[in-house]
């Protein structure tokens, strides 16, 4: 598939000492929330994923079984990993939790990579409002 080809060949794997599943997890996710995975999307082999990146198989399993646990891919059997369709949109307290971990994980891991708080409000916010005008 041409949009299999064109996501193998995006993905990188950099010596930053950021596990090498979390760096496939971390890309295939942004794919999805750019649009170039869209739901239904048949995603790569995991084997395919490996040997593109030459890297161990359990380390691309790892990725794929952790995206299908966050409910972004779903694994049919015998037809390979499919790009999941988004959750309904949460509602209320449920609404707000989510909002409020997301928010508490994202500024850790954006301290954790010396990127300030400021910067980081800044980028989503000019993300979001790209996303906004695109019908």
């Amino acid at each position: 598939m041409h949009t299999q080809e064109q996501l193998l060949g995006t993905l990188r794997i950099e010596d930053t000492g950021v596990p090498i599943y979390v760096q496939l997890r971390e890309q295939f996710l942004r794919a999805m929330g750019a649009g170039a995975l869209r739901p239904g999307d048949q995603m790569p082999t995991m084997r395919e994923v490996a040997v593109a990146l030459r890297v161990d198989l359990n380390t691309v399993r790892r990725a794929y079984d952790e995206l299908e646990r966050l409910g972004a891919l779903t694994l049919v059997r015998g037809r390979g990993s499919f790009v999941a369709e988004p959750p309904a949109p949460l509602e209320g307290r449920a609404r707000d939790e989510a909002a409020e971990n997301l928010a508490r994980q994202t500024l850790a891991q954006a301290a954790a990579l010396g990127v300030e708080p400021g910067l980081l409000i800044e980028r989503i916010a000019a993300l979001a409002a790209a996303k906004e005008e695109v019908p």
